[in-house]
């Protein structure tokens, strides 16, 4: 659940497992997808069957945010490849780092 009030949203959760699993870590890294978009340095256009979503989607890295564990509904496994999460990481790079790749096409 992301705001105030707290609505349920999609999210991909970006940290690495051992901060996921952990009993110390009551959080874990987050990035949002919106219904809305638009392509630009720190957005990545999902399609339906990707995320699972009914409509297109967009991973706004720009919103990378913690989140408590106890407010992470359904886990719905969809592992990306490898090159897709390179994607996703060059997206939330951006969001901080101005010298990050441009291309969307990062390499496998």
């Amino acid at each position: 659940m992301l705001g105030n009030p707290p609505v349920r949203h999609w999210v991909l959760v970006v940290s690495l497992d051992s901060r996921n699993t952990s009993e110390r870590v009551d959080s874990v890294l987050i990035v949002p997808f919106g219904s809305q978009g638009a392509d630009g340095p720190t957005t990545l256009r999902f399609e339906p069957g990707e995320v699972g979503l009914p409509g297109p989607s967009w991973l706004k890295g720009h919103f990378i945010t913690t989140l408590k564990k106890s407010l992470l509904g359904e886990r719905l496994p969809r592992p990306f490849s490898a090159a897709r999460m390179r994607q996703v990481s060059v997206a939330i790079q951006r969001a901080f780092d101005p010298d990050a790749p441009l291309t969307k096409n990062v390499a496998v």
